[in-house]
């Protein structure tokens, strides 16, 4: 039996007819979505790598080989044991392997630029979807509204750039939820088109991330309450009723399971086993294990430690002001919202952008790098604030109050573009004004978390050597802390340029000849207090006067040499006057390079090492307490700070010392939860003040995170059996 024709309320007819509004706003809609069309490919042609690009492309290539040869690269991690740390057969990233074969047939020599080209395509396809969503329920005048907030949208617009995941997942997400609205609006009839755009938009989901599934529960829902609501409350009672209901959710069921088949055909690993692949790459993603080190509210954090406002926090305060507006003018006229749309399309487009966030705060999901995981919720926020706007504009019934009303709008939606077109192609490290800009967040949130600038800055060194070192007769060693990106913008340098990876606190280590470092992971009390970048400096990328990236050259070598012969020491046998001749070459070139360079931490780092092995505990201490003056959440440093002081204590018992060391210790685990000698160093103060119940907390602690770590597995046996009554 057919579903019986769709009933809409008569004040709620206005959602799906057209609106008796000037024909300027459709043919500005239009005119904009083409002008577009062309700005957003050309932006992306000068945007750097993301952080993500490299491992993605990677697999991309592993995913060909699978349906190529049958090569099991993609899906078994003891034929490729990358896939142990990379969790790529995880995802299906359709869009990765689609732009991989797209630029193996055009053969391109710059496959990072083919891929942003269309990466850029599918966030201009988020605008323009998005628009012709606000038309069918609002009007053109909304969808032209909603076209500019979103492309005025720094965040978002600098991730359709380089974003191979988020971004076709967000149009993904989107196509699928408008398509079923679409649907809801034509029953009783069933088009066959509709019925393959919302298989082909949940199947693009699944195909880029398996939470994609979550369209499934949506198509249920969405439809579901549709029919719901179409029919008067009598007919409950009626067979016809509940045989149009079942008939529903037949062919919905049916939708659901050509959704997860043909959402799979790109993804090898889910291709192996459907079901059970399937499965277990949910668990994976839900309970996301992989912790990453993030800057928020002025502390670097673990991601999955973080705090439940991450993710609100984030969106606040990096999307602009003129939207946040929007969504208080939506709450605020509610009533009218309602009263120009159909309740049940507020209803989903609310549910759209606020369940995914409730449910990851719920649920204690691992994010990171700001709200870009949730991009997807972004289009029906932007809806949300457009209704609130077009609700204002549909109160204002003079004309001056209109175009009144479209000045402010304008003058509003200036502000990010002002920033967009200042800091491009950087534009996506944006913090609006009531957050205070770049300029308050710095060093409190995250800037360049996703590595864009590190393009910009690799060109400039390549230019810089070519001129400066243009003579040398040996190549360039450049080092960088993401060397994928340096090596890709170098490629066609390597005759006169090395490149290697570095971690910015270890660069001391390495012989290097330039260093570049993007701000991500720098430590939060450097940045807030302007000792990121260091004095070797020779340029930086800025975005709004902040440094994102530093460019140094080496000026000194005395760190490096005095490691490498520290180095030499190690590994030569105790008392043997090589190894005192080594420890002393070393001494001599750490205090030339504090003397060149007062904050240098490989030297300061390493001498207190020095001492505190020669038994000089005093000079030792001396020099960590330098170190820690102007990197106090270093945890090596406050590691060797709290043995040194453990063992001060043991010489002279002073409980000053004893507070000292577990000030320290405490402070690691504060820092850094995973630094299992933090706890074992804690225990240890605990049971020189004959606190074995506290010891006995922290070793337990600590077996949390190392369960198998040998010394705090046998303090915590010893100090076991001391226990009275073996408690």
């Amino acid at each position: 039996m057919p579903i019986r024709e769709l009933r809409i309320k008569k004040e709620n007819r206005g959602a799906f007819i057209e609106k008796r509004e000037s024909s300027i706003y459709r043919l500005l809609f239009f005119s904009l979505a083409i002008a577009l069309f062309f700005i957003m490919p050309i932006l992306s042609l000068n945007v750097g790598i993301s952080g993500d690009e490299f491992v993605n492309y990677e697999h991309s290539a592993n995913v060909y080989d699978y349906y190529i040869s049958g090569d099991k690269s993609a899906v078994d991690p003891v034929v490729n044991p990358k896939l142990n740390s990379t969790l790529m057969q995880y995802y299906g990233q359709s869009f990765d392997n689609i732009t991989y074969f797209v630029n193996r047939i055009i053969g391109t020599d710059n496959p990072y630029e083919s891929r942003h080209v269309m990466n850029s395509m599918v966030g201009w396809l988020i605008i323009l979807v998005s628009g012709l969503f606000l038309s069918h329920i609002a009007g053109w005048r909304a969808a032209l509204i909603g076209m500019l907030l979103l492309f005025l949208s720094p965040r978002f617009l600098g991730h359709s750039y380089n974003n191979p995941k988020d971004i076709p997942f967000a149009f993904a997400y989107l196509f699928s939820i408008f398509q079923m609205v679409l649907w809801a609006k034509e029953m009783p009839e069933i088009k066959i088109k509709r019925l393959v755009y919302v298989v082909l938009g949940i199947a693009m989901a699944i195909s880029v991330r398996v939470g994609g599934m979550m369209l499934m529960a949506f198509l249920f829902m969405i439809l579901g309450l549709w029919y719901l609501s179409s029919r008067p409350l009598k007919d409950f009672y009626t067979a016809s009723y509940w045989s149009g209901g079942f008939r529903l959710i037949f062919i919905l069921t049916g939708l659901s399971i050509a959704s997860f088949f043909v959402g799979i055909i790109l993804w090898p690993y889910a291709i192996e086993s459907p079901i059970k692949h399937t499965q277990e790459s949910l668990d994976i993603m839900t309970n996301f294990s992989v912790g990453i080190r993030q800057l928020f509210n002025g502390e670097n954090i673990w991601s999955d430690m973080a705090p439940w406002d991450y993710l609100p926090k984030y969106i606040f305060m990096t999307i602009p002001i003129i939207v946040i507006i929007g969504l208080g003018v939506f709450i605020a006229l509610i009533k009218k919202v309602l009263k120009n749309t159909n309740e049940l399309v507020v209803f989903i487009i609310v549910f759209s952008f606020f369940f995914p966030v409730w449910y990851i705060i719920y649920q204690k999901s691992n994010v990171y790098g700001g709200w870009r995981h949730v991009l997807f919720i972004y289009p029906f926020m932007i809806m949300a604030a457009t209704l609130g706007f077009e609700a204002l504009f549909t109160l204002l019934k003079k004309r001056y109050f209109k175009i009144s009303l479209w000045v402010i709008l304008l003058g509003f939606m200036f502000l990010p573009l002002r920033h967009i077109a200042k800091n491009h192609p950087h534009e996506y490290v944006y913090y609006n004004e009531f957050a205070g800009g770049i300029e308050k967040a710095y060093g409190y949130y995250e800037t360049d978390y996703y590595f864009h600038s590190m393009r910009t800055a690799t060109l400039w060194l390549r230019d810089y050597i070519k001129k400066e070192d243009a003579n040398a007769n040996r190549k360039m060693v450049i080092v960088s802390n993401n060397m994928g990106i340096t090596q890709y913008y170098m490629r066609h340098d390597t005759a006169t340029m090395h490149v290697g990876y570095i971690r910015y606190y270890e660069r001391g280590t390495i012989d290097w000849d330039y260093c570049i470092v993007v701000n991500s992971y720098i430590d939060a009390y450097q940045l807030q207090n302007g000792i990121w970048p260091p004095k070797n400096t020779i340029h930086t990328i800025d975005v709004d006067g902040k440094a994102i990236c530093a460019i140094l050259k080496r000026d000194n070598r005395d760190d490096f040499l005095g490691y490498e012969a520290k180095t030499k020491a190690d590994n030569i046998k105790e008392n043997s006057p090589e190894k005192l001749v080594f420890i002393e070459n070393a001494i001599q070139h750490f205090e030339k390079a504090i003397e060149h360079d007062p904050a240098n931490e490989t030297a300061l780092l390493s001498l207190s090492e020095i001492y505190m092995n020669l038994q000089k505990l005093d000079t030792a201490m001396i020099y960590i307490n330098k170190l820690l003056s102007f990197n106090p959440n270093y945890e090596n440093g406050l590691n060797y700070k709290g043995w040194i002081s453990l063992q001060l204590y043991d010489g002279s018992p002073n409980p000053t010392l004893l507070e000292d060391a577990a000030k320290a210790f405490e402070r690691i685990i504060h820092v850094n939860y995973k630094f299992i000698y933090g706890y074992y160093g804690l225990a240890m103060v605990y049971v020189r003040k004959n606190d074995v119940n506290n010891a006995l907390r922290i070793l337990e602690d600590g077996m949390k995170i190392n369960p198998q770590f040998p010394p705090i597995v046998q303090l915590y046996n010893q100090l076991k059996s001391y226990k009275p009554n073996g408690r």
